[in-house]
């Protein structure tokens, strides 16, 4: 398996948190200031970095998943090598995972990943006896809304909706400093609310799907189409590709974009809208403070996000009448979900921790006491579990 390394980034310093809220917000105001391992899964790699109590990014490797299968086993083989590596230059107290799926409210299990072949994977428990420390799994996009709440664009929000844009899309919602994951932890699947009733096939099975209008998927479907039907709108990108309209690609078509290809504008342009028309529905529904947006369409900037502001003010409900949610291209980039995995897992080194120091402690203090009842025939102690608290 080969790896990667890529210069750090610099440290960010992280939001000041309150001390009201959810556990997750509390927890960071007494969670130790020590490294932890973030992973980001996607479907053809898997990046891990090492990340600091700031956010910021001491060390990142990646690695190409080894077979097309997918397979839990192969996965998890690749995620073991490259927190092992990682862990040879690096004092490592807990690993965060984003994965691209349905992760259960106990963060325990990926109930369902699109790109890979997880189906009720207990991929923290099956991790955490493998590396010997405690692992948190949380679908990417939650992780990567943590982490621009708390070192990026998001800072500041009280609530705040994350929208990832990439093949698909994906979302997150927090709320005073709490991710909202729902009942079944499934919560934030925006890109499969109904838009157009009847519209464009969905792989989930649905038509009419957010995502078949704006994301990256969307956006290369459009432009071949128009390349396939030798519209002259889109002679200057069959140009670039040579012909081969297979090899038209969300990156090239921002490219072309931005160096003033006005069919390539306007595709952005459309995708742009039909973002906005997404946000007012979710500020209808949730009426948040913030929208960040992230993934790899938001690399287009103005391109994108200017219409989508523009698009979603004429759609916004109530318009002129109401506070109005600010949107925000995302700050971290493609490194937003490591970050953010990486510092949810300093929540569960803490408790680790703290569970271990107790049982030390209590193992000392009843060894101490029966150091002093034996001598002499007196009583013997009792010892306790070391699950059990004094007292119970």
């Amino acid at each position: 398996m080969s790896t990667h390394r890529d210069t750090p980034r610099v440290p960010e310093r992280g939001t000041v948190l309150r001390t009201v809220g959810s556990r997750e917000r509390r927890s960071h105001l007494s969670a130790p200031r020590v490294p932890t391992v973030g992973i980001d899964i996607g479907g053809t790699k898997v990046m891990a970095g090492v990340v600091d109590a700031d956010g910021g990014i001491l060390e990142k490797v990646r690695a190409e998943t080894p077979d097309k299968s997918k397979s839990p086993k192969v996965v998890e083989d690749t995620i073991v090598e490259l927190v092992l590596d990682l862990s040879d230059r690096h004092d490592v107290h807990a690993v965060g995972i984003g994965a691209a799926g349905w992760v259960d409210a106990d963060r325990s299990r990926v109930l369902f990943a699109p790109h890979l072949a997880w189906r009720n994977e207990p991929l923290r428990d099956s991790l955490q006896a493998r590396l010997a420390v405690p692992v948190m799994v949380d679908n990417d996009a939650n992780t990567a809304a943590w982490a621009e709440w708390r070192f990026g664009a998001g800072r500041g929000e009280d609530h705040l909706v994350m929208i990832t844009l990439g093949t698909g899309i994906g979302g997150a919602i927090l709320e005073d400093g709490h991710v909202k994951r729902g009942k079944y932890g499934v919560a934030g699947e925006f890109g499969h609310m109904q838009v157009v009733p009847g519209g464009h096939r969905c792989p989930c099975g649905n038509r009419g799907c957010w995502e078949q209008y704006s994301s990256g998927n969307a956006l290369v479907r459009e432009a071949r189409e128009l390349a396939a039907a030798d519209s002259p709108v889109a002679y200057n990108i069959v140009e670039r590709v040579k012909g081969n309209v297979p090899d038209i690609t969300g990156p090239l078509i921002t490219e072309l974009a931005r160096e003033g290809d006005a069919m390539c504008i306007e595709l952005l342009q459309d995708i742009g809208q039909w973002l906005g028309v997404g946000i007012a529905n979710l500020a209808a529904a949730l009426d948040p403070s913030c929208f960040v947006i992230g993934g790899g369409v938001s690399a287009a900037d103005d391109l994108l996000i200017v219409p989508a502001r523009d698009a979603f003010r004429r759609h916004l409900t109530g318009r002129g009448y109401r506070p109005e949610a600010r949107v925000a291209k995302a700050e971290l980039g493609p490194e937003a979900g490591m970050v953010g995995a990486a510092d949810l897992a300093r929540l569960v080194a803490r408790r680790f921790r703290r569970a271990n120091r107790r049982r030390v402690e209590r193992y000392e203090r009843y060894e101490r006491y029966a150091r002093v009842l034996r001598p002499g025939g007196g009583r013997t102690l009792r010892a306790r579990s070391t699950t059990e608290e004094p007292g119970a």
